[in-house]
């Protein structure tokens, strides 16, 4: 028997209250240069101490497998318990549904960042120091304003945040998924996309649209500053998944900001909760909204940005502001409470990496590790040990008595 045939047969619904809190990024690794601390450690966090001291249980979560390095949306799929190995889906999907476009059947959508390129075409800086969303949407409208069609294909492009934007091709036979147009750093060329199966036509007409799509809409911006390029990635079309609420019996629901966390959420049936823009409104929001739902999922970006920037100062300046706002959720603090990251962004790093990231979950049942602080450290001795991020959402239903006994 699949392991998730027998969770579904054993999960009952108990009308308890569940909330997964994910601090983006969140994991780190200490190193010399930062005294041996991560931003967790060195951080002042008197809410989350106090949460600890009142009993959780604690432990790390491998995102994918060890070794393995995750993007957000495999991070994310594996804290919703669905295998990011068996369900991979494209960015460029996750992008375009968190920002409410519609897709029909046969839309390949890819995630765009405008870039910085020089003289030969070299990628200098992989975001263009991060513009301004209004600057994007500039941009996105300069591009829609004179790319409508590649051949017989629709080309919809829509502006995200900041650097960020969606581009949807919709007409007939056309299929992903590709290999990104995008080195993953800086100093290398745009390289051309792919399709992943060599002897599929439709890849190999998708592949074909997106090299069209280039040589068209670069020169548009080429004298733009600093975003005179752009890189695309997650190149692919929508796959089926599992519905949230049928595989947990749980009316669930999305507290976000950015378009990819709410597309993610949306993929697997979460309502968006749309407005709060700051972790303070996240909360309010959700104490307003908890008689409506049975599980939320309340994303936290910013300690991702800061890890990504190499900046250990800003990513502990995040994760104190978390804290700061924590009370207003422990105010109608959930039945069962899950404070987590979707993967590890060392600052050392500056991009996501392997490191199994640390979990909190606090219950009426989850006992305690007589630990004082939530930290890596901390993590490394806890009950919950070291486990696939998949499994975090059967952790919470257990502490929610939501398992139906096993056997005789």
């Amino acid at each position: 028997m699949i392991l998730d045939e027998l969770y579904s047969e054993l999960t009952l619904k108990t009308g308890a209250k569940m909330a997964l809190v994910v601090m983006d990024g969140l994991g780190d690794i200490a190193t010399p240069e930062q005294n041996f601390l991560t931003p967790l450690e060195a951080a002042h966090t008197p809410n989350l101490d106090a949460l600890v001291r009142r009993g959780c249980a604690q432990g790390r979560m491998t995102p994918v497998a060890p070794g393995i390095t995750p993007g957000s949306g495999p991070g994310h799929l594996g804290l919703f318990g669905y295998d990011p190995i068996e369900y991979q889906v494209g960015r460029g999907v996750i992008e375009a549904l968190g920002l409410g476009l519609e897709l029909k059947a046969g839309d390949v959508c890819a995630r765009a960042n405008f870039a910085t390129l020089d003289a030969k075409g070299i990628v200098r800086d992989r975001r263009a120091g991060r513009i301004p969303t209004e600057t994007c949407e500039k941009l996105c409208a300069m591009l829609s304003a004179k790319i409508k069609k590649i051949g017989d294909t629709q080309v919809i492009i829509k502006a995200g945040k900041e650097h960020r934007f969606v581009v949807v091709f919709r007409g007939k036979g056309l299929e992903g998924p590709l290999t990104d147009a995008d080195p993953n750093r800086e100093g290398f060329a745009i390289p051309a996309v792919k399709p992943r199966d060599p002897k599929n036509a439709r890849q190999k007409k998708m592949a074909k649209v997106i090299a069209d799509f280039y040589k068209a809409a670069l020169p548009i911006i080429a004298k733009e500053t600093p975003a005179n390029g752009f890189l695309m990635r997650g190149i692919a079309h929508q796959p089926n998944i599992p519905v949230f609420e049928e595989r947990y019996k749980m009316k669930p629901a999305c507290l976000a900001v950015y378009p990819m966390y709410k597309g993610l959420a949306q993929l697997v049936g979460m309502t968006k909760v749309e407005g709060p823009q700051t972790i303070k409104e996240q909360f309010e929001r959700y104490v307003k909204e908890y008689h409506n739902y049975d599980f939320f999922f309340i994303h936290f970006k910013y300690t991702d940005k800061a890890g990504e920037d190499g900046n250990f100062e800003a990513k502990k300046k995040y994760i104190e502001e978390f804290d700061a706002a924590l009370p207003i959720l422990l105010g109608k603090k959930p039945d069962v409470l899950a404070i987590t990251g979707d993967h590890s962004t060392p600052c050392a790093m500056k991009g996501h990496s392997w490191h199994p990231q640390p979990v909190l979950l606090h219950s009426k049942i989850s006992g305690s590790d007589k630990l004082e602080r939530f930290t890596e450290t901390g993590a490394n001795l806890g009950s919950l040990g070291v486990f696939d991020a998949k499994f975090l959402m059967r952790h919470m239903q257990a502490n929610a008595k939501a398992f139906d006994k096993y056997g005789a």
